[in-house]
């Protein structure tokens, strides 16, 4: 059974939270998952698992296979509610109960159908949302913004030298403009996206190099791979822009002594996304990890932090984190944020190639 400190932690984690024992018996639930299912504790330890879900549900599959000896899984966008509750979009992970035989965690994230599901896995939707607008200044303002440079700097060969100062600040302006309007553009790229099978420790090497002999030269950056990782179903070109991304970041946020990046990739079983109105299932089981030991992402910007035009970073555009999710949701993958104890967690789930198909 839950002793009384673990269940004390439990009652306080805000996310609903079971503890299932042998056949679905529930065990424990906490306060949240007293509110999620309708009804409170007593009367959840009267029922079994297959009792409180919808038939069918995922959770109890997931459930029975961690009962038949599997690690801790997950499945993402999955439709979950209660007897006195509507249905809801969740994200479920169940893990081993250590020290207690047959014991199940089940933690339930509450997701809104209409704009969590696209904000904590792939943020399509705020991608979607600077599309038209990065057209829009692609076509209107970088046509305008070529003339004013080229004025800047034909006038810049006839003033004095005091005045070349003013004119070589019209043009680097005009520069930091359009490289910020040419990110924009990436948005709004129309082109398929062309997946093939890419060695994503290659891809890491790639990134390690740039960000060692650039801006991350005054960290210290620590590799932990798995070699025995199946290749990636993926743009190299792509992936090495979100990674890069996510490594330039971190980079910014470490100290500049003593400052830490940990690269790792791992092979997850038990990682699914559900595709809204399907059956489907996507098995998402490689995962690759960037971690520092900064001072971690402001809680009040955690759940806006991949939307456009939000940085944790004064003077940030706020573009990096909303590519990052636009690439990696186009890869019909997930991307997650979390704090450490020391620092922030950036988690890339992706697909990797099926056997007998390379190209897609």
């Amino acid at each position: 059974m839950v002793g009384i400190k673990a269940a004390a932690i439990l009652d306080a984690i805000p996310d609903p939270i079971l503890v299932a024992g042998k056949g679905g018996v529930i065990l424990r639930a906490n306060p949240a998952a007293e509110e999620f299912f309708g009804m409170g504790q007593a009367v959840l330890k009267r029922n079994r698992l297959e009792d409180i879900a919808p038939f069918g549900s995922p959770m109890l599959a997931l459930f029975n296979q961690l009962d038949e000896g599997s690690g801790a899984v997950s499945e993402y966008g999955v439709l979950l509610g209660g007897a006195r509750t509507p249905v809801r979009t969740v994200n479920i992970k169940l893990s081993p109960l250590p020290d207690t035989p047959g014991a199940v965690v089940i933690q339930i994230e509450e997701r809104s159908m209409a704009s969590k599901m696209d904000r904590s896995l792939t943020h399509r939707g705020a991608a979607r949302a600077v599309t038209g607008m990065a057209a829009v200044l692609a076509h209107e303002v970088k046509n305008p913004l070529s003339g004013i440079r080229g004025a800047a700097q034909l006038l810049e060969t006839n003033v004095s030298e005091d005045d070349r100062d003013l004119t070589r600040l019209i043009v680097d302006e005009v520069q930091r403009i359009v490289a910020l309007v040419d990110r924009m553009e990436a948005f709004s790229s129309p082109t398929p996206l062309e997946r093939e099978a890419v060695n994503i420790h290659e891809v890491l090497e790639r990134v390690r190099r740039l960000a060692e002999n650039g801006f991350a030269s005054h960290v210290k950056i620590v590799e932990n791979y798995d070699p025995s990782l199946p290749m990636v179903l993926g743009n190299r070109d792509q992936l090495i822009q979100v990674f890069l991304n996510l490594v330039k970041n971190a980079a910014e946020a470490v100290p500049r002594t003593k400052g830490e990046i940990h690269l790792n990739t791992a092979y997850r079983h038990g990682v699914r996304l559900a595709l809204p109105g399907s059956t489907e299932r996507i098995q998402l089981p490689l995962e690759v990890t960037v971690t520092d030991n900064g001072d971690g992402i402001p809680e009040d910007l955690r759940a806006h932090l991949f939307d456009p035009f939000v940085s944790t970073r004064p003077g940030g555009t706020g573009l990096g984190l909303a590519l990052v999710a636009k690439i990696i949701g186009d890869h019909g993958g997930i991307v997650e944020a979390d704090n450490m104890t020391r620092g922030a967690r950036f988690r890339v789930h992706l697909p990797v190639v099926q056997h007998g198909a390379s190209k897609r």
